[in-house]
């Protein structure tokens, strides 16, 4: 054991411990979640640590060879090689403090190793007055959120991207099969299944761009605002310089936020963030409620599709299917909006020039980001790739439909379709079948005429009007 020193007293920390007093202290005091703070926040203000420590050598307020050591020990917890020196729960200080100087202690003693020193000599690397040098934990905390996000929001997109093009395959393959739409879950007048395909890719395209907006915004930055946003005890030139090292480590596009005390004081940015990722789960739960629904069955239920098997549905019931990756899908989409809820509450919270809830706001969008990804990518690869139409049944269910009767109607008139339906229904057979029997209209121009009505006044995606 070595003993570190703190305005608190003395306390004693394990030698093979990179962390000191402050960490330990956080360690015995915190537990409620139960869970450590996430790591991609961590390396999110290692980045930041880095950007700061190059932006000081700079400026010369930080000797060189301390400012290499820092940097040097930043890419040690960047590579993974420090995860566990990192033990603080997510309940916890509310700027985020216990995490802030969690790292500035690992960093400080890992420079200290470097700079041919041991653990715990603050004479030679500081955990505040080197590593964490023109930083307060009130920007510091923020910004790396805003980082980690902006970084997690790029993996999603591309899971994202990858389902919305599957739905794009699928609506080109199922473009021909006709089928009843149905609004409040009545028969309705005729649709293509590709339509509805075509229809999910889309909303998950304008989720793109709603997640792209609010990544921009999190790239305003308050770093070097330090307590409140002033700036205090950092030069002027520290802010601009540090969103300049950092773009150049992260290949980024950061920028300076215009007003430091708004930065650190509001967080809408993020819960604009935690927003989109709610709208997205909103729509894949949609989604997957729809795809559940046209899958259900296989004989008692619509039938119109069939959704790849995974694995057996039941313990009792034999060779019975479950839509289960739906399933899972829409319970991960469920918890997303449970997040986005606490986000919300959260980011309200806020109280006079800062906002203390910030370790719960990174940790549920990190969780979200999470969750999405994996969820994206789970009904692209389990579930929409393998979807097959069972266009037999969509057709039949749309011939006996009442929304043929409204197709007929502009080409046979009201009353002779009203007759029509009183006779399909009396006698149990379809409309086609009357329509042929009394040749009022020949095989080619009903099947033209139930083609068109799925696109009576839209533009093919391809630019035909077939």
């Amino acid at each position: 054991m070595r003993l570190e020193t703190d305005s608190l007293g003395s306390r004693e920390v394990p030698d093979e411990a990179y962390f000191g007093i402050h960490t330990l202290r956080s360690s015995e005091n915190f537990s409620a979640a139960g869970e450590r703070l996430p790591l991609e926040l961590i390396y999110a203000m290692a980045r930041l640590k880095q950007a700061c420590a190059l932006a000081n050598a700079e400026l010369e307020l930080l000797a060189g060879t301390k400012a290499e050591a820092v940097v040097a020990a930043c890419e040690r917890v960047l590579r993974g090689e420090l995860d566990e020196q990192f033990p603080i729960d997510v309940f916890q200080s509310g700027s985020g403090t216990s995490s802030n100087m969690n790292l500035n202690e690992v960093l400080a003693n890992v420079a200290c190793e470097i700079l041919g020193g041991v653990r715990g000599d603050r004479s030679l690397v500081h955990p505040n007055d080197d590593v964490n040098k023109g930083q307060s934990t009130n920007n510091v905390f923020p910004s790396g959120i805003r980082v980690a996000c902006v970084e997690l929001c790029d993996a999603l997109m591309g899971a994202l991207r990858k389902l919305a093009e599957a739905l794009r395959v699928k609506a080109q393959a199922f473009e021909s099969v006709v089928k009843a739409a149905r609004t409040h879950l009545q028969d309705a007048v005729p649709i293509a299944l590709g339509q509805e395909f075509g229809a999910y890719a889309s909303a998950l395209e304008k989720d793109m761009k709603r997640l792209t907006a609010a990544q921009d915004a999190l790239r305003d930055l308050g770093i070097g605002g330090n307590a409140v946003g002033t700036g205090i005890n950092a030069p002027p030139a520290f802010r601009t310089l540090v969103v300049e090292k950092l773009n150049a480590i992260t290949g980024g596009q950061y920028r300076q936020a215009n007003d430091g005390v708004e930065a650190t004081q509001f967080l809408t940015d993020l819960a604009q963030m935690s927003s989109a990722l709610r709208l997205l789960s909103l729509d894949l739960l949609k989604i997957g409620n729809d795809l559940r629904l046209m899958a259900s069955g296989p004989h008692t239920g619509l039938g119109e599709i069939r959704l790849p098997p995974v694995e057996p549905g039941s313990s009792i019931m034999p060779g019975k299917i479950n839509p289960s990756i739906c399933e899972a899908a829409n319970m991960a989409c469920i918890q997303v909006i449970g997040y986005d809820a606490a986000v919300a509450a959260a980011c309200g919270a806020g109280q006079l020039e800062l906002n203390t809830h910030m370790p719960l706001i990174g940790t549920d969008l990190v969780r979200s980001f999470g969750i999405l990804k994996r969820c994206c990518a789970m009904l692209a690869e389990k579930c929409v790739g393998g979807i097959e139409a069972r266009a037999e049944v969509c057709r039949r269910h749309f011939e006996s439909s009442a929304g043929l009767a409204t197709v007929l109607n502009p080409v046979l008139g009201y009353d002779i379709v009203a007759e029509l339906v009183k006779e399909s229904l009396r006698d149990n057979k379809p409309l086609r079948k009357l329509v042929a029997e009394k040749k009022l209209m020949g095989e080619q121009e009903f099947e033209k005429l139930i083609r068109g009505a799925t696109r009576p006044n839209l533009p093919s995606r391809r630019g035909d009007d077939a």
